[in-house]
C-alpha cells in the first residue's frame, strides 16, 4: 500500500508543488543538491576538496521521444565540459533509456555517441546506470556492441540481486571492462532475483571477490558496513594495492563512513544525481522498496549524536545501494 501511494505521488504535479514548500524538499537537496549543471559542478568541487572522486547523473529515464533524448545528450556535454575546464576528478553515469534506447537502437547510438566523443576529448569516463531486469540483456548487448567498435571509455552496473549476474560478471572481467557493483534497488520477481537479504549479501560477496580477484578498476557501491568490511577484508588478505578498486556511495548518504574510508586511505566516488526531475527521483526511489524510508532516515540520524540509538539491523540494510 504504501509502495502503490508513494507512486502514485510521484505523479502528482500537486503533490509535488506542495512537498517543494515542506521540509522534505530541504532534505531531498541533501541528495539531490540542485537542478543545475552548475549546481553539479560546486557539489563536484566541494567533493573533491574533501578527497573524494564524483559522478553526475542528470535525472531521467524512459524517455521516447527524440528531442527530450537530445536534451538529455546536451546536458552531459556541458558537464564534461565543465569537467574539462576545472579539470574535476569526475565523470559520468547516465541510462540508455534516457538517451533514447526505446525510441531505437540506431538513435541511441547517434546521441550517445555525441556524448562519448566529448568525454574522450576531456579524458573522462562514462559508466552505464542499470535499469530493471527487463533492460538488464539490451543494457549488456548495447555496452558490448560499444566495447566491440573500440569505444574503452565505458563501463557497465551489476546487481548482486539478480540471478544471472555471477555468469555477467565473468563475462565483463574476460572483456576487461570497469564493473560497478550494487546491490540493485528495483523490485524484482523471484524469478530473475534473490529476494532474501542473507542470499544478495552472499552474491553480493562472492562477486565482489571476483571483481578485485580478476576485473578491470572495479567499483564497490554500497554503504552496507558488512559489505564494506568483506572489501576490505578481501583486499587485505589478497594483497591488493588500494588502488585496485574503488568504493562508491551515494552523495549525502553516510558522509560519515565516507569520511572515514578516505582517512583509512581508500579511494571512494560520490554519485552525485542532479536535475529537475529529483521529486520523482526521490519519490520512486522510495516506492521501489519502501524500507529506503528507514534507510534515508538513518543515515541523518547514524551521522548525528543519537546514531547509536539507530537499531543495528537497519544501519546494514544496505538499501538504496544505487543502480
Amino acid at each position: 500500500m504504501l509502495r502503490d501511494s508513494l507512486i502514485s505521488l510521484s505523479r502528482s504535479a500537486t503533490a509535488k508543488a506542495l512537498v517543494t514548500k515542506t521540509p522534505l524538499r530541504a532534505m531531498s537537496r541533501r541528495f539531490v543538491p540542485g537542478e543545475s549543471v552548475e549546481s553539479l559542478v560546486d557539489t563536484i568541487r566541494e567533493a573533491n576538496a574533501a578527497g573524494f572522486s564524483a559522478t553526475g547523473n542528470y535525472l531521467g529515464e524512459s524517455v521516447h521521444d527524440e528531442p527530450n533524448a537530445r536534451r538529455a545528450a546536451d546536458v552531459y556535454l556541458r558537464v564534461f565540459d565543465a569537467i574539462g575546464a576545472d579539470r574535476l576528478d569526475a565523470n559520468v553515469s547516465l541510462k540508455f533509456t534516457q538517451l533514447g534506447q526505446d525510441i531505437s537502437e540506431r538513435f541511441l547510438g547517434d546521441n550517445l555517441g555525441r556524448v562519448l566523443d566529448r568525454a574522450d576529448e576531456v579524458d573522462s569516463f562514462v559508466r552505464f546506470d542499470m535499469e530493471s531486469s527487463e533492460y538488464t540483456q539490451r543494457t549488456l548487448d548495447a555496452f558490448e556492441k560499444l566495447w566491440s567498435a573500440g569505444r574503452r571509455n565505458i563501463g557497465v552496473v551489476l546487481q548482486s540481486y539478480l540471478h544471472r549476474t555471477v555468469g555477467d560478471v565473468a563475462r565483463m572481467n574476460r572483456l576487461g571492462a570497469r564493473v560497478r557493483l550494487c546491490k540493485g534497488a528495483y523490485a524484482e520477481p523471484a524469478s530473475v532475483a534473490f529476494q532474501e537479504r542473507t542470499k544478495v549479501d552472499d552474491s553480493f560477496v562472492e562477486l565482489m571477490r571476483m571483481l578485485l580477484d580478476e576485473g578491470t578498476c572495479p567499483a564497490i557501491a554500497t554503504h552496507d558496513e558488512r559489505m564494506i568490511g568483506a572489501t576490505i577484508d578481501h583486499h587485505s588478505k589478497g594483497g591488493f594495492t588500494a588502488d585496485r578498486f574503488e568504493f562508491q556511495m551515494l552523495h549525502g548518504v553516510r558522509r560519515d563512513l565516507q569520511r572515514q574510508l578516505v582517512a583509512d586511505g581508500y579511494r571512494l566516488r560520490i554519485y552525485v544525481p542532479f536535475g529537475e526531475h529529483w521529486y520523482p527521483y526521490l519519490m520512486r526511489r522510495l516506492a521501489e522498496r519502501p524500507a529506503n524510508v528507514l534507510f534515508l532516515a538513518g543515515s541523518v540520524v547514524q551521522e548525528s549524536p543519537l546514531g547509536f540509538l539507530w537499531p543495528k539491523a537497519q544501519r546494514n540494510g544496505g538499501g538504496g545501494d544505487g543502480h
